[in-house]
């Protein structure tokens, strides 16, 4: 699984505005609606519920929100780089500015668990977060989320 199979070039945010984590995932599950033909709700309900069992903030500035949903049929990527850092209750207490959202139908036990470890390590490169970090269009971030190196064996 590649990051390419993840998320699409109009599923990458440069722009998210948000104060809160609550509000980035309320902003980001708005987006992913309409990608997605779910509700906005029962997205939002589904991040609420995981963060609820620890949280997703993995440290240096990254989050990787996830849930699985009925209604789809295949793993969705959501991409987003937020203009400030906001708390995350990141295991590093470091604010994240940096939010990858997967959602996967319920079923999905083996491709969620690749789709999460893709994007995990994608993210822990530092040099490819500095680049995402220094990008001001979704373009460019979407290049650089997909470029190689960040495309090895899963």
């Amino acid at each position: 699984m590649e990051i390419s199979d993840l998320i699409r070039p109009q599923t990458v945010y440069t722009d998210l505005k948000a104060s809160s984590k609550k509000q980035a995932l309320q902003e980001l599950a708005r987006r992913a609606a309409s990608a997605t033909g779910c509700s906005e709700r029962d997205i939002l309900d589904v991040l609420l519920e995981r963060e609820r069992l620890g949280t997703t903030g993995i440290g240096k500035g990254i989050a990787i929100p996830h849930g699985k949903l009925s209604g789809i049929d295949h793993v969705h990527g959501f991409f987003a780089k937020l203009n400030s850092g906001i708390d995350f209750d990141s295991m590093d207490s470091l604010p994240v500015d940096l939010m990858f959202l997967l959602l996967a139908p319920e079923g999905a036990g083996a491709d969620h668990l690749k789709a999460l470890a893709r994007v995990s390590r994608t993210l822990r490169d530092k040099g490819r977060c500095e680049k995402l970090r220094g990008s001001q269009d979704a373009d460019a971030v979407y290049a650089v989320l997909t470029e190689e190196g960040a495309q090895s064996a899963a």
